[in-house]
């Protein structure tokens, strides 16, 4: 079972390298004990997304319903044939993580096939669901059962994760409308996206962004570089999203460079080295 189960793992592993290099490199900053249970959470969670978001051919609906009845099936049974969702039981079971995050993620994922437009308290719901309890699965595993110290990070560990799920929201509002149909924030019109819209939405993203800080800091030495690393892509990504007009946004995709990313990596690794963070 041993090399079956890390078999599975390296599946994870390979997955999330092929969908996302700027969450491999925040992966490689944790301790390395970390590395294999965060690899299991984004290959679970990244599968689930591309049912609803790319499987245009297929029964969505279908498929994540399957997908949801195996998940928790390998969880009671400690073992799955499916290599992703082997390798994320091992880390719910070893963890604890509780069923309510799970359940809360594959929701959201359930309101991708049917929502379009979202009011606040449909909004809110689904941050929560796609992204907070996403942090909060991964706060599990960086607090290792110890769950005075995982309550004491529960909401700054929200706010990081509501961060950078509305900065993907903004930075992807052209392709989610016309691919998908959908406009995430309450109450905006895609073709009514103003100045005075982006810079409301901007003043709520500071501000998660703001509270998360404190509860970065916090958290133990083995994963708070790595953390920390993510905090800052994400907010030299929104910055540059702040700086560019309304018009631009419902034009582009905007990304930051390979070497901007490069650059982040070297000056934070810096900051941990001398004891700045």
């Amino acid at each position: 079972m041993e090399l079956f189960d890390q078999t599975t793992m390296e599946c994870s592993k390979l997955i999330t390298q092929r969908y996302s290099t700027s969450f491999t490199l925040g992966i490689k900053t944790l301790d390395k004990k970390f590395h294999m249970p965060v690899y299991a959470i984004y290959g679970f969670v990244r599968y689930a997304d591309e049912i609803v978001d790319t499987f245009h051919n297929y029964d969505k609906k279908s498929l994540l319903q399957n997908f949801k009845k195996e998940t928790y099936k390998a969880i009671e049974d400690g073992v799955s044939f499916n290599p992703v969702l082997n390798s994320f039981q091992l880390v719910v079971n070893k963890y604890k993580i509780d069923h309510s995050l799970i359940e809360a993620f594959l929701h959201s994922m359930e309101l991708d096939l049917e929502e379009t437009t979202y009011d606040q308290t449909g909004y809110n719901e689904y941050i929560y669901g796609s992204a907070e309890v996403v942090g909060l699965m991964c706060l599990k595993v960086f607090c290792e059962n110890n769950q005075i110290l995982y309550d004491s990070l529960v909401a700054p560990a929200k706010k990081l994760g509501a961060a950078f799920q509305k900065v993907n929201f903004i930075r992807d509002i052209k392709s989610d409308y016309e691919e998908r149909g959908r406009v995430y924030f309450p109450g905006v019109d895609f073709n009514e996206f103003t100045k005075l819209t982006k810079d409301e939405i901007e003043a709520d993203i500071q501000k998660d962004f703001d509270d998360a800080l404190e509860g970065i800091l916090s958290l133990p030495k083995g994963a708070k570089l790595g953390v920390y690393l993510a905090y800052r892509y994400y907010l030299k990504l929104f910055r540059k999203i702040k700086r560019l007009p309304a018009s631009r946004i419902k034009q582009e995709r905007i990304r930051i460079k390979d070497s901007m990313k490069m650059r982040i990596l070297l000056m934070t690794y810096f900051q941990h080295r001398i004891n700045m963070l």
